[in-house]
């Protein structure tokens, strides 16, 4: 069951639509999948990519989602909301000293430590697949790439989660590493592969990208 409800205290922003190679990976998903774990209503408001609101524009420094409100509270940043929505639950931020912090770390890996070099590796697989620097750039990245995974794979090969259950460090690593999926960086990593179709199939991931797909949907002309 979804957690969307137009009466949520909780304001999860995202767009109202992005070509089909974004979607599913625009970062609201991230605060989406933790409401669904937490059983946390929110309610969605949606701004057109290509004509971005004022509300976007004055409220994210880059005009990016997602923006969280709660209450009078507003946050911008994917890690942000959810360290905020963390707070509000156990599920997702355990409240145990030491399992804390070790969350809060991974969280911190992921977006600090592992994305970077994934962000790039994107880039000269899609972006600037036809130039030459990337070409040439490909394959020292994949080599420091697999320096990057290989903590994690011995990590993940003796441990479903990062931690002793699945948090918000999970959400964050999972909606990280999902950006290699189908690449011979992951298939050299079984363990971090099998990690990632673990978080997939959680059904609080599950109704977040289908919400999030489905709002795609409702504005496929990409119009009002």
């Amino acid at each position: 069951m979804s957690m969307i409800d137009p009466d949520a205290e909780i304001e999860i922003s995202g767009y109202r639509w992005v070509p089909g190679f974004a979607q599913g990976f625009v970062r609201d998903l991230r605060p989406r999948w933790a409401c669904e774990e937490a059983g946390i209503p929110y309610r969605e408001r949606l701004a057109n990519v290509a004509d971005k609101p004022a509300w976007l524009v004055e409220g994210q420094p880059w005009s990016q989602v997602p923006i969280m409100r709660h209450g009078e509270i507003a946050m911008f940043e994917s890690g942000a909301t959810l360290l905020h929505l963390g707070e509000m639950s156990e599920t997702l931020l355990p409240r145990d000293p030491q399992r804390r912090a070790s969350a809060i770390s991974w969280l911190f890996a992921a977006f600090n430590t592992v994305e970077p070099p994934i962000f790039e590796h994107g880039n000269i697989s899609f972006f600037a697949k036809d130039e030459e620097w990337a070409r040439l750039r490909r394959p020292s990245l994949e080599e420091f790439l697999g320096r990057r995974l290989a903590p994690l794979e011995r990590r993940l090969s003796q441990s479903d989660w990062l931690g002793e259950a699945f948090t918000i460090a999970d959400i964050a690593m999972v909606t990280t590493l999902r950006a290699l999926s189908g690449s011979r960086v992951m298939d050299a990593h079984p363990a971090i592969t099998a990690y990632v179709a673990r978080g997939e199939t959680r059904p609080g991931f599950k109704q977040a990208m289908a919400d999030q797909l489905a709002a795609f949907a409702r504005h496929a002309d990409n119009t009002e």
